[in-house]
């Protein structure tokens, strides 16, 4: 491999940099740049990633990073790589977890809750129909619609389309545009730029570099990385079938559901090979995003 540093953009080196106990505080620096005005945290506790339902017909869920602060309050922290149809209604579904775990059983309890906050790092756009729109960090909570006023603080969900964020290493005006611009941009450096002089990016670099990842990690993410490239593969041939496919139709209309439809079952066909060559449920419902429902069923 020609880069340096990994590219976080992987499953391995998502987990390598935000989800080692020795690695927390990148992750601790990361949670309050992007909640400045709201948090101060000084520790975080890695939880359990795999949360069981509360009956055996229910689905469980699997998250990237799952921690909490010493106030007890609940970070979901996930990177996805792919669009899902129902992405919204799975993040409110992963939020549910740490919700419903706070209940206490077996005593009087009064309904209080810790807040509770979903962070999806995105490698895609949200919503193709707003592609000139150049905000790249949305923060959704419960407002009143009257009054716009925040009706319920403890449940936040903050998406970033890392797409978006196209600020050069002059243009960086705060800690978290560098944040973003690292993360966008890391496995392509081949020094520390200038920029990232700080002593938590130079922690960072020097976490993210590969020769000094001993041979066992070495060779996960050299696996790590093979796989996203074969499901970009897959996911991009499918999108040109579908364009192809939509022009014979000579509609829009057929283009377009060509281009999904693809796209879906190039993401299955992924997950079909990848599960065929022995690779844990976790790691591909983490590159491509399926259920593990999904997954066990093929």
């Amino acid at each position: 491999m020609s880069e340096r540093f990994i590219n976080p953009f992987t499953d391995f080196g998502f987990k390598k940099l935000f989800g080692e106990e020795s690695n927390k505080e990148l992750l601790i620096d990361f949670l309050n740049e992007l909640l400045y005005d709201k948090q101060h945290i000084t520790e975080i506790t890695y939880l359990k990633n795999e949360q069981m339902p509360n009956s055996p017909l229910d689905r469980r869920a699997i998250f990237d990073l799952y921690c909490q602060n010493d106030r007890g309050e609940k970070f979901i922290v996930e990177l996805q790589k792919v669009k899902q149809e129902f992405f919204k209604d799975r993040s409110l579904y992963y939020a549910t977890f740490p919700i419903q775990e706070q209940a206490v059983t077996g005593s009087d309890w009064n309904f209080k809750l810790e807040a509770v906050y979903t962070i999806s790092i995105m490698d895609f756009v949200f919503n193709r129909f707003q592609e000139g729109n150049s905000k790249f960090k949305h923060h959704i909570q419960l407002i009143d619609t009257e009054t716009q006023e925040v009706f319920y603080d403890k449940l936040t969900f903050i998406y970033l389309e890392m797409p978006k964020f196209n600020k050069t290493a002059d243009e960086l005006e705060t800690r978290f545009d560098k944040w973003m611009y690292l993360l966008k941009n890391l496995s392509r450096f081949h020094e520390v730029p200038p920029a990232l002089q700080e002593r938590i990016f130079k922690k960072l670099f020097d976490a993210a570099e590969i020769v000094k990842l001993n041979p066992k990690d070495q060779q996960a993410y050299r696996d790590s990385l093979k796989h996203v490239w074969d499901f970009n593969n897959a996911v991009n041939t499918a999108i040109k079938e579908g364009r192809e496919e939509g022009r014979e139709e000579g509609r829009e209309e057929g283009r377009e559901e060509g281009r999904e439809e693809g796209k879906v079952e190039a993401i299955r066909e992924t997950a079909r090979k990848m599960k065929a060559k022995g690779i844990d449920v976790s790691t591909i419902h983490s590159i491509t995003g399926l259920s593990t429902e999904e997954i066990e069923a093929l």
